[in-house]
């Protein structure tokens, strides 16, 4: 299978590195600067799951350089998703290639689809807590890593097929769900909890699991984003949401969201991709997300970098 991975941060730098462990075909498309810091470093992963380097690695800067791709797997942050759609379209034309992104939120999936066509844009994220270091090394420092993916349409199970193959052999948890929409909302639910509160209280997750108010507006984050997803045709039981909810309290106490992470090294921040994209979807319904809407104003000034 070839595979082309869109955006080399440290989702992208993993999980395609795992399936280039495996044997798989997989470039990179990336930003010149990023490109040239991948051919002078080389790719190389350090990780609970098992180290891995290799100093050769394909990438391209140009759409029309790419040529013969069956899947290509964005793995850009939600604030370049507006940049990437035309280089998708371009190479998904080209190239007939299927999409799986692995970006948080939802919003994503149809300007996917509007860009690409309904079925070609398979379901699909990824759970990993990884930055990359001043080398443009992967530093995952969380004991697992875990990427899901499905179907969205019926002409996508050959290639899911393909993919599914591949779980045998390769060193993080990959995993097909044919529901594939609610495995990502219930992603999508537990990054805006976790993301957002982390960020709020510049402070790692151990913080929400000692204090009891902290922890209980995450809580309500949660409860208000499956109220979301069940506008949104997404039917979840009271003790899944509690059950995700409870997960935002079981990562060792220094453990933090990858938000929280660029907040400290002065980044952008996703927070119109995951909280904004919430609040428009709460206003499609006319519904209100007060505690949602709170982080959102609190992160708003960080956008785009720690505020001058």
């Amino acid at each position: 299978m070839n595979i082309l991975v869109h955006g080399a941060g440290a989702l992208g730098v993993y999980f395609g590195g795992r399936l280039l462990e495996t044997g798989e075909n997989v470039s990179f498309f990336v930003r010149e600067r990023r490109a040239a810091q991948l051919q002078q470093e080389g790719l190389k992963i350090n990780s609970p799951e098992g180290n891995f380097e290799q100093q050769d690695i394909t990438v391209y800067t140009k759409p029309e350089e790419v040529n013969d791709i069956d899947l290509l797997i964005l793995a850009v942050k939600g604030y370049h998703l507006a940049d990437a759609l035309p280089q998708v379209q371009t190479i998904a034309e080209r190239t007939g290639a299927y999409v799986m992104p692995l970006l948080n939120g939802i919003e994503h999936v149809e300007a996917l689809k509007q860009a690409v066509g309904e079925e070609k844009v398979l379901g699909g994220f990824a759970s990993i807590i990884a930055t990359l270091n001043e080398r443009g090394h992967v530093v995952h420092s969380n004991a697992n890593s875990l990427l899901k993916f499905g179907a969205l349409h019926p002409e996508q199970h050959n290639i899911c097929d393909q993919l599914e193959a591949v779980q045998a052999n390769i060193k993080t948890k990959l995993k097909r769900e044919e529901h594939i929409l609610k495995h990502m909302w219930k992603k999508y639910i537990f990054i805006t909890a976790f993301s957002g509160v982390t960020s709020a209280m510049q402070l790692p997750s151990g913080y929400m699991a000692s204090n009891d108010a902290t922890f209980t507006t995450a809580k309500k984050v949660v409860f208000e984003m499956g109220m979301l997803a069940e506008k949104e045709g997404i039917a979840l039981s009271t003790e899944e949401k509690e059950a995700i909810a409870n997960s935002l309290i079981s990562f060792p106490k220094e453990s933090t969201s990858s938000m929280h992470q660029d907040m400290r090294k002065g980044l952008p921040l996703e927070v119109e991709h995951l909280h904004g994209g919430a609040l428009r979807i709460a206003r499609k319904h006319g519904v209100t997300t007060p505690v949602i809407e709170t982080i959102y104003g609190i992160l708003k000034p960080y956008e785009n970098g720690r505020p001058e």
